[in-house]
């Protein structure tokens, strides 16, 4: 058999043959919260759809505690390629300032104006703000109105805030907030806080009734209140050198899932944080507030440089108009 014919029975096998696999993309996800936190529960119901609409083209894993890295070396990470994507909350305002809208306090009712917010021309310009940070805002899921524990007393007015130590992220609007309600802002990385409330170098913290579940904080402190002040979504962010690295159908997957997580993700916390509360009601002293007066008290922050500077007027004024506040 002559090699030109043995060329031509090999190209035609070869055309038969079924073409190789492309290699499985691998995207690593990091949360600074723990196994079983509601965190968890979003990253593994994004795992299970995104995997069931790309099968056998990306496998999705989940790092839970800051696995990969403290929050915000994995968020510098995701724009150097070293890291992929990442489920955070607080951090996000260190690369993305018009994130801090969330740190106006009592801004949004419900959940409901949240996704108003999100769906809106406000919540399109907050996505851009992540256009030079070498990330993308995939989506925004459900986290939870922010709650007060502490060691001390049931705080009712934002009087009995006065002088007790309570921990804040590490942004400067959320210890403005704090200070001008009478606490004394102590800012702390979440993976100190628990260490630091056993040891009593702060008296309390402030988180969704879900951490406080998850977290364990319960036991290391005697009161929550249902301040409400806050409500802060997580940001599921995704660096734009991992996406590169995907094709463009895969690529459109991966976020299109996320966005499909989102509404999902508030009626799961919806439902969450009133079994939560009443479960954690069996372990630690549960009060309402007078709402009336922290919101008198928290008024001035609207017009505070320390939050118009930051989010922009034009944020703040768009946010406004998305929610109907005059």
């Amino acid at each position: 058999m002559t090699t030109s014919r043995l060329a031509l029975i090999a190209a035609a096998s070869a055309m038969l043959m079924p073409a190789a696999a492309a290699a499985e993309a691998v995207m690593q996800i990091n949360s600074s919260l723990p196994e079983g936190s509601f965190a968890h529960v979003f990253l593994q119901e994004y795992e299970q759809r995104l995997e069931a609409a790309a099968p056998g083209e990306i496998d999705v894993q989940i790092f839970m505690s800051n696995t990969l890295g403290k929050e915000e070396d994995v968020l510098q990470g995701l724009g150097f390629g070293t890291h992929q994507a990442s489920l955070s909350a607080s951090a996000v305002a260190q690369v993305n300032n018009r994130t801090s809208i969330f740190d106006l306090p009592y801004l949004f009712e419900d959940r409901a104006a949240v996704q108003t917010f999100i769906d809106s021309p406000a919540g399109e310009m907050l996505a851009d703000g992540f256009d030079v940070t070498g990330m993308v805002l995939a989506a925004m899921w459900d986290n939870g109105f922010r709650q007060i524990t502490n060691n001390v007393r049931p705080i009712v007015t934002p009087a009995d805030l006065d002088g007790l130590k309570i921990r804040t992220p590490t942004n400067r609007q959320r210890v403005e907030m704090f200070n001008t309600l009478g606490a004394n802002a102590t800012p702390l990385s979440f993976g100190e806080v628990y260490s630091a409330l056993d040891q009593g170098t702060i008296d309390g913290q402030e988180n969704p009734a879900n951490v406080v579940e998850t977290a364990k904080l319960f036991e290391v402190q005697g009161y929550m209140s249902l301040t409400n002040h806050v409500y802060l979504p997580t940001f599921f962010v995704i660096g734009e050198p991992f996406l590169n690295s995907l094709t463009p159908e895969l690529r459109e997957t991966v976020i299109s899932v996320a966005k499909e997580v989102g509404p999902w993700s508030f009626e799961w916390g919806e439902k969450s944080d009133t079994e939560t509360i009443a479960a954690l009601q069996e372990k630690l002293e549960v009060n309402e507030i007078d709402f009336a007066a922290f919101q008198s008290a928290a008024a001035p922050l609207y017009d505070s440089p320390t939050f118009v500077d930051v989010i922009g007027a034009d944020m703040i004024a768009a946010t406004k108009t998305a929610l109907g506040i005059e």
